[in-house]
C-alpha cells in the first residue's frame, strides 16, 4: 500500500474536522453578530483620536459587547474600523454588532439642549450653562473671545444673542452656541427692521435692539410689550427721559441688592435713564422676536406712564396726575415683588421714598 493511500483516510478525517470547526466558528460568529448586545440603553462616547481597538475595549468595559477580538475582526472585515465618528451616542437595547458599528459611524450623536432666556443678561445666561455638556470659556476671557469671534465693533456683546433654545452635541463650545445665536439675532433684527413702522426714533437697528431689551426687562407679558414700547417711543419723541428701573439696575451691576434708592437714581452712569436722555448705550438683556417686533411696531395711544400692579401686569396713564394716583393705589399693601416705573422728575423723590419703605 502506497504512502498516499495509507494517509488519505486521515486527511479526509482532518479535512472534515476542519470543515466542522469552521462551520461551528462561522455559526458562532453569525450568532454573536446578530444577538442583542445590551439589556438597557447605554451611552457610548467616542473621543477624537481613539482607535477602533480602544473603542472595542471600552465597549467591553461597559458590558455592551463580549469578545473584542471578534469585534475588531468584524471591523476589519467590513472596512468599518476606520469609519467610526467622534461623538456621544445612545445605544438602545436590542442592537446587534452590525447595528452598533453602523450607528457609531453615522454621526447621529446625542443632541443636548441649551437655552438663552429672554430678559437675562449674558452673564446670567452663561452661568446657567455651567453644568451643561458644553466647553465653557473662562469668564475672564469671554468678552474678548466673543468680540473677536463675531468681529463686533460695539463696546459690549450684551444683548447680541437671540433668546431661543439651541441643540448641540457634547463637547461643543459655548462660543459655537453664541455664534449661532448672534447670526439668528441679526437675521431676525433685519427682518423686523424691514417691516418697521415709519417715524420711529431709531437711527439704526442696533438702537431698536437696545429698546427691545428694555421692553423685555420691563414686562414678561407678551400682550403688554407693544403698549410699553408705545410709552417709551412717545417719551423719546417728546424729549422725555425713559426713567426705566431695569436700566438703572443694569448700571448698578453687582451692587444691586433688590432695591433702588434715591442715591441710585442720582448716580452718574450711562445706564441711568433717570439722568440721561435717550437710550442707554447698549442692550441690557437678551431678547426674543416679540420684544424686537414691539420695539419696531409700538402700539398707538397716548400713555406716557405705567406702574406695576403687582401681578406681573401694569396700568397705563397719559397724565402725571393720573400716574401718581396709580402709584398710590398699587403701592398700598403691595407684594414684595412689586416695582413701579416711569415718573417725572418732580414725582421722582416720592416714588423713591415709596420704594425705600418696603
Amino acid at each position: 500500500m502506497s504512502m498516499v493511500k495509507r494517509f488519505f483516510p486521515l486527511f479526509i478525517v482532518f479535512f472534515v474536522v476542519v470543515l466542522l470547526l469552521a462551520a461551528a466558528a462561522g455559526g458562532y460568529f453569525h450568532h454573536w453578530l446578530n444577538r442583542p448586545l445590551v439589556i438597557d440603553d447605554q451611552v457610548v462616547v467616542i473621543d477624537r483620536g481613539q482607535t477602533f481597538t480602544s473603542i472595542a475595549g471600552e465597549l467591553v468595559e461597559q458590558g455592551i459587547i463580549s469578545h473584542p477580538q471578534l469585534f475588531r475582526f468584524y471591523g476589519r472585515l467590513t472596512g468599518m474600523d476606520t469609519e467610526l465618528r467622534v461623538g456621544e451616542y445612545l445605544i438602545p437595547a436590542g442592537m446587534t454588532v452590525p447595528d452598533l458599528v453602523e450607528h457609531l459611524s453615522s454621526g447621529s450623536v446625542i443632541q443636548h439642549i441649551i437655552t438663552l432666556i429672554e430678559g437675562r443678561t449674558l452673564a446670567d445666561n452663561l452661568q446657567n450653562w455651567s453644568n451643561s455638556r458644553l466647553k465653557i470659556t473662562d469668564q475672564q476671557y469671554l468678552t474678548a473671545e466673543v468680540k473677536d469671534l463675531l468681529q463686533l465693533e460695539v463696546s459690549s456683546p450684551e444683548g447680541l444673542f437671540f433668546s431661543d433654545t439651541y441643540y448641540y452635541a457634547a463637547g461643543a463650545a459655548d462660543l459655537d452656541i453664541l455664534r449661532r445665536a448672534h447670526i439668528r439675532l441679526m437675521d431676525v433684527l433685519s427682518e423686523e427692521w424691514q417691516s418697521r413702522k415709519p417715524g420711529l426714533p431709531y437711527k439704526t437697528p442696533y438702537e431698536a435692539l437696545v429698546m427691545a431689551s428694555v421692553i423685555e426687562r420691563e414686562t414678561g407679558i407678551p400682550a403688554e410689550r407693544p403698549i410699553i414700547a408705545g410709552v417709551f417711543v412717545r417719551r423719546l419723541q417728546q424729549g422725555m427721559k425713559l426713567q426705566s428701573d431695569p436700566t438703572v439696575i443694569y448700571g448698578m451691576g453687582d451692587s444691586y441688592d433688590g432695591r433702588i434708592r434715591s442715591s441710585d437714581l442720582k448716580a452718574d452712569t450711562p445706564y441711568n435713564t433717570y439722568r440721561i436722555k435717550g437710550l442707554p448705550p447698549t442692550p441690557i438683556a437678551s431678547v426674543g422676536r416679540e420684544a424686537i417686533h414691539a420695539a419696531l411696531n409700538p402700539a398707538e395711544g397716548s400713555a406716557l406712564y405705567f406702574v406695576a400692579v403687582g401681578d406681573g401686569t401694569h396700568v397705563f396713564n397719559s397724565t402725571l396726575a393720573g400716574h401718581n394716583r396709580d402709584v398710590r393705589k398699587y403701592q398700598l399693601n403691595r407684594r414684595k415683588d412689586y416695582r413701579s416705573t416711569l415718573t417725572e422728575p418732580d414725582a421722582q423723590d416720592a416714588a423713591v421714598a415709596n420704594r425705600e419703605q418696603e
